[in-house]
């Protein structure tokens, strides 16, 4: 939906990402979209070159969230919320309602 205002669908993706879980990590997002990692990590590095995202390392993995310092964080946050209003339901619920803790081996569904 914003991808002519952002210049890329990936980029919108990768916001809408963290907006949604307040971090993420380029296979975690590029997993989610079902979408490869190589352009996925490119926004993530353009994102926080331009200073909207910072990143932290935890391991391995390098974590990314909204750089709390950016001086429109907030309105970008109000953006990304709005446009996700006009997303189809299941997208909506799929970004908003997902599970991070680990489940009980054999527990169901």
């Amino acid at each position: 939906m914003l991808e002519e205002l952002f210049g890329s669908k990936n980029r919108e993706r990768v916001l809408q990402y963290i907006l949604a879980n307040r971090q993420g990590y380029a296979k975690e997002i590029a997993d989610f979209y079902e979408s490869s990692v190589d352009p996925i990590q490119k926004q993530l590095e353009r994102l926080e070159s331009g200073s909207i995202l910072v990143s932290q390392t935890v391991g391995r993995t390098r974590l990314f969230m909204y750089n709390p310092r950016y001086a429109f964080k907030d309105e970008l946050e109000a953006l990304l919320i709005k446009a996700r209003e006009f997303y189809a339901p299941d997208e909506i619920e799929r970004l908003t309602k997902q599970r991070k803790r680990p489940r009980r081996v054999g527990k169901p569904l």
